[in-house]
């Protein structure tokens, strides 16, 4: 079922949807387009999901696209994302022509037309070669880490992103020098999606007794896309300091995106890498497991999120909502959510992450109070309808009259 703002009021309050309201009627009559590379798996999706209905039910005319590729395009489209967040890439003008080749066939079956355009990550950054004539505006959604890219990458790259009206990004310290706006829009979770909705104990154990993890002993969880960003070798070696000293169990969580084929690479990793421990659980999870997600998170003990690189991570603003502490590296979004000492830890090594589990699993009611912490500070920061009062503030400058 589509979300209707009505809904969050019991969750923000009138005023916050009273506010939404009147920012709404300052841009009526304005059309919106969001443009991605996939319609499940990864944060983009998510969010796109509950917001193009909210932003249709608010009075705004707003429709979604995906963008299409072969799984060789998104392989290089990958290695972009990848090489935005500081790897190394070669630049091969055949696979820049086939990446420009497979945008032009993505824009034929376009309507690029709407008052304002959302183009979503790298993938299908370069639709503004095919903007049409006229005053529609052009809005760059960038979610990933780009204050270090690989020089040749970016320079590729910034034919495009010049050409943009407005550069949006997840966090302050990501910001360039450009020669376009930048503004920051930090992103959300639906409280009321079936991967954040309360669900009932029962729910949450059969999950745990369907997936074979018992719950006798502390579970530790980190949920997140098997990348190779998100470090889950490091966090096994985070996990065997732990258990050094105190018997716990780790789950990893993930699932597929259609855009990232790097996944089962990684994932063939870690499960080499725990195949000789009984207590460590990988779960590669279908696209549409949200309620399975859900239960985990309300289930573990402990949150995890070792990212070596990180746009925002909304797994970690999953489990604060949950009420969860969160040990979590000091690197991008994470940073903006994760209160050292308040909501969870930061940390900045392998020994760092072991040492603030054992700290928290040895003081219950210190990990307890963090999550209360943590839930609040979501609540007033990282929930929907924020995300679309910063969209609908963010349009009211920039739309053509």
């Amino acid at each position: 079922m589509n979300p209707k703002i009505s809904d969050y009021e019991k969750v923000v309050g009138a005023r916050a949807i009273e506010e939404l309201r009147s920012l709404a009627e300052k841009v009526k009559g304005i059309s919106l387009l969001h443009v991605n590379s996939t319609l499940t798996g990864g944060g983009v999706a998510e969010m796109l999901r509950s917001l193009v209905p909210l932003f249709n039910d608010l009075g705004v005319d707003t429709r979604w696209e995906v963008f299409k590729g072969s799984s060789l395009f998104f392989r290089f489209t990958k290695s972009f994302h990848n090489a935005l967040q500081g790897d190394r890439i070669r630049m091969d003008e055949e696979v820049l022509d086939r990446y420009e080749r497979i945008t032009e066939r993505n824009a034929k079956t376009m309507d690029l037309t709407p008052d304002i355009v959302v183009i979503h990550d790298p993938q299908p950054l370069a639709l503004i070669d095919y903007r049409p004539s006229g005053k529609n505006r052009w809005i760059w959604r960038c979610h990933i880490d780009i204050s270090q890219p690989d020089e040749d990458a970016w320079k590729f790259l910034s034919r495009y992103i010049d050409r943009y009206d407005v550069v949006v990004l997840s966090a302050p310290e990501f910001a360039k020098y450009l020669p376009v706006p930048q503004d920051i829009i930090t992103p959300s979770i639906d409280p009321l999606s079936d991967k954040n909705r309360e669900l009932p104990e029962e729910t949450i154990n059969k999950v745990y007794e369907d997936y074979g993890i018992p719950r006798d002993k502390p579970v530790l969880l980190q949920v997140s896309r098997f990348d190779k960003f998100k470090d889950p070798i490091g966090v096994i070696e985070a996990y065997n300091l732990v258990k050094k000293d105190i018997d716990c169990s780790l789950v990893f969580a993930g699932g597929p995106a259609p855009d990232d084929p790097e996944g089962d690479e990684v994932l063939a990793r870690v499960r080499e890498r725990a195949k000789d421990d009984p207590d460590i659980h990988v779960l590669a999870l279908g696209p549409r497991e949200d309620i399975v997600i859900n239960a985990l998170q309300r289930g573990a003990d402990i949150v995890i999120q070792k990212s070596l690189r990180e746009g925002f991570a909304l797994v970690v603003t999953e489990a604060m909502w949950k009420g969860k502490p969160v040990v979590g590296s000091a690197v991008g979004g994470i940073k903006l959510q994760v209160k050292d000492g308040i909501t969870g830890f930061l940390t900045r090594s392998i020994e760092e992450v072991a040492e603030r589990v054992r700290y928290l699993l040895r003081n219950p009611d210190l990990a307890q109070e963090m999550g209360e912490c943590g839930h609040e500070y979501v609540r007033r920061n990282f929930l929907i309808t924020r995300h679309l009062r910063d969209y609908l503030r963010l349009m009211s400058i920039i739309t053509p009259r």
